[in-house]
């Protein structure tokens, strides 16, 4: 994971941390992975008053960035990330790994389906190696 963000962070892509966990536990898992230094913009669930599925979070993305929402593209793992991208008209991602409640993320109609992260390299434009990060990121 942290290769695909260095490489799309080089690129000048600002790039955005949304997730329903407490704003105060994020940084330090951030920091253990040491890929906080990519993210501009980082909402937790207590940023907003509605967590995902809800659009807030996106919407909240899309202003500190001063991006429309239609300019974000939104990858996610579950059905609530998917149902939050459509609900801000967003373009989303579905990871085929991560947690979904059991069931396939294809299911919730994301945009693009990839089975690893870094296949958002090559879909943004961006060289990737195939043995670049080949375990689930």
């Amino acid at each position: 994971m942290a290769d695909t963000l260095g490489a799309l962070h080089a690129k000048g892509l600002p790039l955005a941390l949304v997730t329903n966990k407490p704003t105060p536990f994020v940084a330090p898992i951030l920091a253990a992975l040491d890929i906080a230094k990519y993210f501009t913009v980082v909402i937790g669930g207590d940023d907003v008053k509605n967590k995902k599925p809800h659009p807030d979070p996106l919407l909240l993305v899309a202003q500190k960035l001063g991006l429309a929402p239609a300019e974000l593209l939104f990858v996610g793992d579950s059905r609530n990330d998917i149902q939050a991208a459509k609900a801000a008209g967003c373009s989303s991602v579905g990871l085929t790994y991560g947690y979904n409640y059991g069931e396939s993320i294809a299911l919730s109609e994301p945009d693009y389906i990839f089975d690893q992260f870094n296949e958002l390299l090559p879909a943004l434009g961006l060289p990737y190696s195939e043995t670049q990060e080949l375990k689930n990121d």
